[in-house]
């Protein structure tokens, strides 16, 4: 399958380069890895989601925490409505990933994108007033819970368009790295998330471990939590004024001409039925490129398009709209389609399952190595604690795992990366779960750290780069959004599960399920081709064209 974009020549494919936007540029004398200016403002224009998703992932453990202090006097938070709080932002991701895919692709990038980012501040902001001082404790977790789920939709909503609007620009040789430079704030989110932990609560030293008022961790929390507002913020205005890319453009006036092309078949038709001779002229089966120079002024300037407007009108145009999602269903309706579909989501759930089972139980682990924050002479001893072994993971295996992706991604391929990853991961997982009460205390730090850096140099960033490499941009945001919402959807049994099940049948047990997702994803790998220098737009262009041939051969 990859070897469809390779061995087909597109006959406007020096005309539509030269008209590419400036990030989509490529200096073919640089490793794929060194960025240009605009690439680099790219990624810290769609970056900022990702580094707000994994912030908020790393600080809602230390949030629970320093919950138990201010509101349950130190005693572990129930155990269901812990669940709830930190199932809560991948629920509403589920919501943001399905609703905004689906919008990326009906109304454009450029319409949308940016009002996840004002969901998330919202979110942000009404997490703060969380009333600990006027409701119930177990009030405050269901408070906290619900404006998480609309956090969720909002950090959700961003894993279709920031890829989106990623790969819409990226140029073929550098897609991927810009992808897996993308998804890497991710680690940066967590690492930042953990300095920002230690620091705010340095601040508050004095008051909470000299003075003893434990009671100040209730600021401690606000602040971490407040502090992702300022990235938030400093994108927003770029989100909201980002141009339509070329490729978008080019997309939408392909499926004018598609639908122009359907829509007089259609009619000829039905006057064929009524007894009326017609003669149509056919369109062109080598040329379905536009060869407008991407402006929207242009985009109705092919008379083929031109006369579907003028049979269709405003409602027709309007019915374009409503039928995406019947166009979506038509071209997943092929087996060669569905699979790869099929491919992504399942490989995305069987790997959230794990990795958000580890992620959002760290505390787990913590417990192991000597650092969850049970030990010390004071309550602020321990949520300090707390904070170094948070930190200690993240250094160790987070960060470095997602820029081992980065650098190779475009020599070993997305296939290689995600299969042995999977591998990778499932030894390490393999390791904790049978060794898990006999590993020392280095062996088990070794062990986690490398199990982090293969999630990363692997599944991880490889689940997220797939959707948006491997399918047209026709039908991309929303398949990514499926994808994506699969995976979530394993991050919330992960979040319910976890714990009931760890005190049900033992932690290693829960760690054997999540080494069988591992193994099951590399086998489900398989349903995926590899998409280097893919261009899934020209594949969707052959497909098509072959179709109207065989159509007018057989007519």
């Amino acid at each position: 399958m990859p070897g469809m974009a390779s061995h087909y020549t597109d006959p406007n494919e020096a005309t539509r380069k030269a008209k590419l936007e400036e990030v989509e540029q490529d200096d073919s004398h640089r490793p794929p890895f060194i960025l240009s200016y605009p690439e680099v403002k790219l990624l810290g224009i769609a970056g900022v989601g990702f580094f707000l998703d994994a912030y908020d992932l790393f600080v809602i453990n230390p949030v629970a925490t320093m919950l138990q202090y201010r509101l349950y006097g130190g005693h572990s938070l129930p155990s269901n409505l812990e669940g709830f709080m930190k199932a809560g932002a991948n629920i509403g991701s589920v919501i943001g990933q399905f609703t905004f895919g689906y919008l990326a692709d009906a109304l454009g990038r450029k319409a949308v994108y940016g009002k996840e980012l004002m969901l998330i501040i919202l979110a942000t902001i009404l997490c703060l007033t969380t009333p600990t001082g006027s409701i119930s404790p177990n009030g405050c977790l269901i408070y906290l819970g619900m404006f998480r789920i609309l956090l969720g939709v909002g950090v959700g909503g961003d894993y279709p368009m920031s890829a989106s609007v990623t790969s819409d620009r990226a140029n073929l040789r550098k897609r991927g790295t810009m992808l897996a430079y993308i998804f890497s704030n991710q680690g940066w989110g967590s690492f930042m998330g953990s300095i920002v932990f230690i620091i705010v609560l340095e601040c508050y030293r004095h008051v909470m471990d000299t003075k003893g008022e434990v009671s100040k961790v209730d600021g401690v929390w606000r602040i971490v939590v407040g502090v992702s507002l300022i990235p938030a913020f400093g994108t927003l205005y770029q989100r909201l004024h980002l141009p339509e890319s070329t490729r978008f453009q080019e997309s939408q006036r392909l499926a004018e001409r598609d639908d122009a092309y359907y829509f007089d078949e259609e009619k000829k038709q039905k006057a064929e039925e009524a007894g009326v001779t017609v003669h149509e002229k056919p369109v062109p089966l080598g040329n379905t490129r536009s060869h407008s120079s991407g402006s929207s002024e242009n985009a109705t300037n092919d008379p083929t398009v031109v006369g579907a407007e003028e049979g269709r009108g405003v409602k027709g145009a309007a019915a374009v709209k409503k039928t995406q999602f019947m166009e979506f269903i038509h071209y997943f309706s092929e087996w060669r389609h569905l699979k790869i579909l099929l491919g992504t989501c399942i490989c995305w759930f069987l790997l959230d399952i794990a990795f958000y089972g580890i992620n959002l139980n760290q505390n787990v682990v913590l417990q192991q190595i000597g650092f969850d924050g049970k030990t010390g002479t004071t309550d602020w001893e321990k949520l300090h604690r707390l904070a170094v072994g948070n930190l200690i993971i993240t250094a160790l295996g987070f960060v470095p795992g997602y820029y081992a992706t980065v650098l190779t991604i475009e020599y070993l391929g997305r296939w290689k990366i995600q299969f042995f990853g999977f591998l990778m991961e499932a030894l390490f997982l393999g390791i904790m779960a049978g060794r898990f009460y006999e590993l020392s205390k280095p062996a088990f730090i070794v062990n986690f750290a490398l199990l982090q850096f293969f999630f990363n140099f692997g599944a991880n960033s490889t689940t997220y780069i797939y959707p948006a490499e491997v399918f047209p941009t026709r039908f991309k945001a929303f398949a990514h959004g499926m994808s994506a919402a699969c995976g979530k959807a394993g991050a919330i049994i992960s979040a319910l599960a976890f714990n009931s099940l760890s005190k049900s049948i033992g932690t290693p047990a829960v760690l054997w399920i999540f080494f069988g997702c591992c193994i099951a994803g590399a086998v489900f790998t398989c349903l995926l081709p590899e998409v280097k220098m893919r261009d899934p737009d020209v594949v969707y262009e052959e497909e098509e064209r072959e179709k109207r041939k065989l159509k007018q051969q057989s007519a």
